[in-house]
């Protein structure tokens, strides 16, 4: 089996330049346009960086058919009671199209950007848990009253509700064995990037061993409906894209693996991502 194809566009992009990617990520056929959902990121916190709601809707506005995602939103500066608010619009702006990545959130700036301390690992984890568990529900109902320990809705209204019943598809990204579990419980989808430490061989291993591991927390749970499986390669990483047999090979080992999807970054000026020289190579081990 081939993975599909999903790329990412980095939010860094001006509005129009990033409907411009949108057009031409569509037109190589990919099954899904990913962008990050954070308020700055690494060493681009000082330049451009847009929301990546408002980017997905403008790109929505330029596709017919690529599905647009975020990758990922986290508990660190969303509520769950606006935020399902702007997932169902963003659903049917795109005629049902959207996809929504979610996952725990690191210790960057996005955690602190608010004013408050970061969350120590194990109340970080709770939260998402309680955060993710709560947006779901607000999805696949249009009145939800819930009162937990780290997030509250009080008679919030999701009217009329997503295009996609129950609910839009929601992937998790986890790595550890609690993030897994939320994944196999309530998820459509699951993503990993592996270990950012690691490239090349490295970064098959890594997730192939995760995914493995999901396969037995998701036999664990009793899970009987497929959970899909996208693998993430890094923003810095080259080897794949050495040369065409490289990717080939990544790509053949991935389907191997068991994973549906890998998720690219779109070539980007600054030379991160997949290299230009690279493109027409990746895009034919898709065809």
């Amino acid at each position: 089996m081939v993975p599909d194809l999903s790329w990412i566009v980095l939010p860094d992009l001006l509005p129009a330049a990033f409907t411009a990617a949108a057009r031409a990520v569509e037109a190589t056929g990919a099954r899904t346009l990913w962008t990050y959902d954070h308020l700055s990121w690494r060493d681009m916190r000082d330049g451009p960086w847009f929301g990546a709601v408002p980017l997905l809707a403008a790109a929505a506005a330029v596709t017919d058919r690529v599905r647009l995602g975020t990758q990922v939103a986290s508990p660190n500066f969303r509520h769950p009671v606006p935020f399902a608010k702007e997932v169902v619009t963003l659903d049917h702006v795109s005629g049902g199209r959207f996809e929504l990545g979610i996952g725990r959130g690191g210790e960057g700036a996005d955690a602190t950007v608010l004013g408050g301390e970061p969350w120590p690992a194990r109340e970080r984890t709770e939260r998402f848990e309680e955060w993710t568990r709560l947006l779901v529900t607000m999805l696949e109902q249009q009145v939800t009253t819930h009162r937990g320990r780290w997030w509250s809705a009080v008679d919030a209204r999701t009217v009329p509700g997503c295009v996609q019943r129950p609910r839009v598809p929601v992937t998790v990204a986890a790595a550890g064995p609690r993030g897994m579990r939320l994944a196999a419980a309530v998820a459509d989808s699951w993503i990993t990037y592996g270990d950012v430490r690691d490239t090349g061989r490295g970064f098959l291993d890594a997730v192939t061993a995760q995914n493995r591991a999901l396969d037995e927390v998701v036999a664990a749970a009793g899970r009987t409906r497929p959970l899909r499986r996208t693998a993430q390669v890094d923003l810095l990483d080259r080897a794949p894209f050495t040369s065409p047999t490289a990717y080939a090979d990544l790509l053949a080992a991935l389907g191997e693996a068991g994973f549906d999807e890998v998720s690219l970054h779109w070539p980007r000026e600054d030379g991160r991502g997949v290299p230009r020289a690279a493109l027409d190579a990746v895009l034919a081990a898709h065809s």
